[in-house]
């Protein structure tokens, strides 16, 4: 079953580059067959410390924002600490490639905002410092800021182990030609030699404002929770995908009947709800969103338009039934007949469509 997707959306492809080529050998491709430019800017996410006490570290890491000729965002190409297969722990830092820590996201951002992706490691955290009123010092390789009293703020470090080789295409939002959209990224990384990771994802950004509505929010819940295991095996879910999990059995406790907007906030937070869950809700569950999307983490990675579009098509069916004030429907027993049924329902909201949207 396939479908034109009608949702606004976007899209987040996770691939890997070929060894001696980097995420930055795609971003001035694409910004080359465009006429465009390259824009370094910093990526925020998070790793396991291995420092006792520290359950993890805060990093910026080097991403690259291609912009085509009349200065419109084409895509960002950014690191994804998940893809570590296929990488050689070992191998040195190529010139230039270096990463900003910290401890709190606070200092994060004010890193960010005072340090430069395109510039070097040397220079990375002068600006912080200078805010402080203190001078950054070098340990061998690394460069330590600290506050006058000694502690810690940042340090900035080579990045080797092949980091630069992760690429994460980050799209703009699209609201229509999706398919040739992608193709017009994934063609040329495939030219380049990208492959697939071994722990790939494709996910899914759509407009959330439909999904703020109650009795929306608590059928997306339904939908991922009664029905996980089939839609693992309908979407073709990579079992090697990191930071993926049901929802929190509060939430999922919470739609068994009709619950309001607060009883869902209440629910997911009583479940410690973050995005690295299936579905992201996080940003619905906010009044303050940093951008207001509903997030689907299950497809499995791919580098050709038509797979994405194909699955994307799918969950967009099964959303818009999601939308419909009736409650979604619990999942039969056994996974075949759980299967049958899912696509079933995504068939009859492709047949509600008017012949506009098709």
């Amino acid at each position: 079953m396939t479908a034109p997707l009608h949702r606004r959306t976007g899209f987040e492809i996770e691939l890997m580059a070929p060894p001696g080529l980097s995420r930055q050998s795609l971003a001035r491709d694409l910004a080359g067959r465009h006429g465009g430019r390259v824009h370094p800017v910093w990526h925020h996410d998070s790793e396991p410390s291995l420092v006792p006490g520290l359950g993890r570290f805060l990093h910026l890491t080097q991403g690259f924002e291609v912009r085509r000729a009349d200065g419109s965002p084409l895509c960002t190409l950014v690191d994804d600490v998940t893809l570590l297969a296929g990488l050689e722990p070992r191998t040195p830092p190529p010139p230039g490639w270096f990463r900003v820590l910290t401890d709190d996201s606070r200092l994060l951002r004010l890193l960010a905002r005072h340090s430069d992706p395109g510039g070097t490691i040397g220079a990375a955290l002068d600006a912080t410092a200078q805010l402080w009123g203190t001078r950054v010092e070098r340990h061998g390789a690394i460069h330590h800021l600290a506050d006058a009293a000694g502690a810690t703020i940042a340090m900035a470090a080579p990045q080797g182990g092949e980091r630069e080789r992760p690429c994460e295409i980050v799209t703009p939002p699209l609201s229509t030609g999706h398919a040739e959209a992608l193709e017009e990224l994934l063609a040329p990384a495939r030219e380049l030699g990208f492959t697939v990771p071994h722990e790939a994802a494709v996910h899914l950004h759509l407009d959330g404002a439909p999904f703020r509505q109650p009795h929306a929010l608590a059928n997306v819940v339904r939908l991922f929770a009664s029905w996980r295991e089939a839609l693992r095996v309908v979407l073709q879910t990579n079992p090697a995908c990191r930071r993926l999990a049901p929802l929190p059995e509060p939430l999922v406790r919470a739609v068994e009947g009709t619950p309001s907007y607060e009883e869902l906030r209440e629910a997911a937070e009583l479940g410690n709800l973050t995005k690295f869950f299936d579905v992201n809700l996080t940003q619905l569950l906010t009044s303050t969103p940093l951008r207001d999307t509903i997030e689907i983490r299950i497809l499995p990675g791919a580098i050709t338009a038509d797979e994405i579009v194909h699955r994307a098509a799918l969950v967009e069916l099964l959303l818009d039934r999601c939308c419909e004030p009736e409650p979604f429907p619990a999942a039969p027993d056994g996974l075949d007949e759980a299967v049958t049924q899912l696509l079933h329902l995504a068939a009859e909201s492709l047949s509600g469509r008017s012949p506009a949207a098709l």
